[in-house]
Formats: C-alpha cells, sequence, structure tokens
C-alpha cells in the first residue's frame, strides 16, 4: 500500500487540486512490474501507476518513459489518459511514480468478454473493432519529433535490431527447438518493409490495452499500459493487433480465438483498410510485418513457458509456441511479398 500521507504532502507541493483535502487511494490492479491505485482527493479523481518495492530498479526508469508517452500526446487525437504529474524522486514514496487521469469507460479484460449493449448488438460490437484499428492509426500519425520524443527510441536500423535483438534473446532462454523457427528467421533477415516511416508505437496493441467509454456507438476511451511503447514502425502495431484475428468471424471458432467472443467482428482485410484509410500509410508489405509479428509473439510466449513451473497459464504456452511460429514459417514460405 501507498504512503497516503506523503502523496497528499507531494500533491500539495505540486499545486495539485484538491490541497488540504483527505487523499484516498483504492487499489485497482497490479503485479510484479506495476500497481495501479485510484487517488480521491476531494473533488480531484485520477490514477496513480507505481512499481511495487520489488520491482527491478530499471522499472522507475520505465515508469518515467511511459510518463513521456503519455505527456506527449496531450493535445492530440489520439484516445489517452489525461497526463497530471509525475515524481522521479524516490524519496517521496520508493519508486518512481506518475499520476494520470481516471477513465471513465471499461477494459474488454475486466470479465473477460464485452458488456452491453455489444453483446446482444452485432453491428456496435463491429464498431469496438473499427475503433481500435483507428486508435493505433492516430497513434501513428502523431509528430514525435515536435513532441520531444527523437531520443525516445533509435529508429535507424529498427528492422534490423528487432531480428538481431530477439535472435540473440531466443538463444538465452532456449530449452527447446522451435519447428520454424529457422526458416521464419532466416526469411526476416532476407526481407525488408517497402518503406519505413518511423513512428510512435504502442509495443503491445490489443483489446486488452484499451478502454471503452460506456454504451454504444462504440467509442475509443483510452490506449493504455505504455511499457513497451517506443519509437519504431507503427505497422508492427498493425500487425501485431491482427496477427490472432480470426480468419471467418463468422464462424464457432470465433467465439474461442482470443480471449473475448470474436465472432460478428470485421475481417481482417476491412481492419487493414481502416487503418490505411485513417493513418495514410500503405499496406501492401503487411505480409512482411505479419511474419515478424508472429516470430516475435512466439518467442516472448517461449520465455513465459520455460519460467512455467507450476503456473498453468505459461505452461499452456508451451504448445501455443510452436504453432505460432510454424505459422510465421508458413506464411513467410507461402508469400509472395518482395522487398
Amino acid at each position: 500500500m501507498i504512503d497516503t500521507q506523503r502523496l497528499a504532502d507531494w500533491m500539495d507541493e505540486q499545486g495539485l487540486p484538491g490541497k488540504g483535502e483527505p487523499l484516498e487511494a483504492n487499489f485497482l490492479s497490479g503485479g510484479t512490474q506495476n500497481e495501479i491505485y485510484e487517488i480521491v482527493r476531494g473533488d480531484e479523481r485520477c490514477v496513480i501507476r507505481i512499481p511495487p518495492a520489488a520491482a527491478p530498479a530499471n522499472r522507475d526508469e520505465g515508469i518515467m518513459r511511459e510518463w513521456r508517452i503519455i505527456e506527449a500526446l496531450d493535445g492530440t487525437d489520439v484516445p489517452h489518459t489525461r497526463a497530471v504529474a509525475a515524481c522521479s524522486d524516490k524519496s517521496v514514496l520508493g519508486r518512481s511514480f506518475y499520476l494520470m487521469g481516471f477513465v471513465d469507460g471499461w477494459s474488454p479484460m475486466e470479465f473477460k468478454k464485452w458488456k452491453e449493449p455489444f453483446i446482444s448488438d452485432p453491428e456496435a460490437r463491429r464498431g469496438l473493432a473499427f475503433q481500435l484499428s483507428e486508435g493505433i492509426a492516430l497513434l501513428s500519425k502523431v509528430d514525435w519529433r515536435a513532441k520531444g520524443l527523437h531520443d525516445l527510441g533509435r529508429p535507424d536500423g529498427f528492422h534490423e535490431r528487432q531480428v538481431e535483438r530477439w535472435t540473440r534473446f531466443f538463444d538465452r532462454i532456449k530449452g527447446r527447438e522451435i519447428d520454424g523457427m529457422a526458416e521464419a528467421t532466416e526469411w526476416l533477415q532476407n526481407h525488408k518493409p517497402l518503406d519505413f516511416i518511423p513512428g510512435l508505437m504502442h509495443g503491445d496493441y490489443q483489446f486488452a490495452n484499451v478502454m471503452f467509454r460506456e454504451g454504444a456507438p462504440a467509442q475509443l476511451a483510452a490506449i493504455v499500459d505504455w511499457e513497451m511503447g517506443t519509437v519504431g514502425d507503427p505497422k508492427l502495431d498493425l500487425a501485431w493487433m491482427i496477427q490472432g484475428w480470426p480468419e471467418d468471424t463468422e464462424s464457432p471458432e470465433a467465439e474461442t480465438s482470443g480471449y473475448v467472443d470474436m465472432r460478428g467482428m470485421p475481417s481482417r482485410e476491412e481492419m487493414v483498410a481502416h487503418y490505411a484509410d485513417v493513418s495514410g500509410r500503405q499496406v501492401d508489405d503487411l505480409d512482411y510485418y505479419l511474419v515478424l509479428a508472429k516470430w516475435k509473439l512466439a518467442i516472448v510466449l517461449e520465455q513465459g513457458f520455460q519460467r512455467a513451473g507450476d503456473d498453468y497459464k505459461l505452461q499452456s504456452f508451451g504448445t501455443i509456441v510452436p504453432t505460432l511460429m510454424r505459422s510465421a514459417a508458413d506464411l513467410a514460405e507461402s508469400t509472395d511479398y518482395r522487398s
């Protein structure tokens, strides 16, 4: 639990609203990397994001990195949480932290299903998907240089580093041979996107990391969880979003293809077309990004499997990883994409 008195004193020093009012902190969520509390003080309602005491030391840098992105999004069209204040002085609460506006909305991860009217109204549900696609398209249009994010990432050599970095990472955690790994890696080493326009990217963009406003029509309230945010290639976010999208969103399999019911959703082609319309980016080289996204996700999940222990969820990655990597290799081998 955070020290509410020390937080209140710091907020007073920053001249934030609610000075002198009692402060209430309500735990919302958290794990080994971050904890999130709702902060209520008088009429002010916001959220604090802070690493727990046992989190690795570099999470303090990560928190301030997230803050830079959230602060930079103010004044843009990207749905985001309002930037309130940040503190890198660990003497206040023991870790770096930031305050962001409270989002009056809901997350698909809350109950692992949609909320009404998106359960009973298929057309309204389609709007959730288009809003998801639009959010990441709007993010790709942010002028990251003008927002002072020129040093957030290293766009030069981004794609070469992706393959080199994650290949080295896999070699460090390797505990078994993964079918398709060699083929997909070699294909990525020999192909590049048709163009590369650097932009702000989320890094883990999916329904789990957005919030929607209540009621229809669907409206994206905020993109959240910026732990992987960087300046890189926004089209990798697009591929990450759709790499597991059902081939047929009208089939019974779409109900169980993810953590939410995907029946009645727009097709993958419709999602990509909406992204292209809003972002203004060409998507003719999408196969390259899909191979990269599947390959990278397989490696990320393999790390979880290798350290699973008695964790049933992580153990389940044991069968998911080979299927995903084989999918990346099959797409690489079958596509006529040339870069």
